[in-house]
């Protein structure tokens, strides 16, 4: 999972989007338990000191929970991860939209280009 990171955002932010992505994805579960600071970060590929400051980002985000002696789990909310995955998906719209208004492309155009992919994809099933 040691993907490259970017250089325009910090490490531990992308470390939270993809480990939020895997939640979103089904990849881990509601209710589940993280792997260990040590664990993650091997995993990822960073200083544990980022994954401890990942774990407390998803922490002061109301998506995880930290148990004295146990460890970080994912809440045990199904409500928290449908919160979550629209987030992310608001989070991606005002993205593209932004992109698209920055070359001058109206509502409608965004909205053609879009049933233009869509069709073709169909079409390549």
């Amino acid at each position: 999972m040691s993907d490259e990171f970017h250089a325009s955002k910090p490490i531990y932010l992308q470390v939270v989007d993809r480990i939020y992505f895997s939640i979103v994805r089904g990849e881990i579960k509601h209710g589940e338990k993280l792997p260990s600071v040590r664990d993650m970060a091997v995993q990822m590929g960073v200083n544990p000191n980022t994954i401890q400051r990942t774990y407390t980002e998803m922490e002061r985000d109301g998506m995880v929970e930290t148990k004295r002696g146990q460890g970080t789990y994912v809440k045990n909310d199904p409500v928290v991860v449908v919160e979550l995955r629209n987030r992310i998906k608001t989070g991606i719209v005002e993205e593209f939209v932004e992109s698209m208004n920055e070359i001058g492309l109206t509502k409608d155009e965004m909205l053609e280009g879009l049933q233009q992919f869509f069709s073709k994809r169909e079409g390549e099933a």
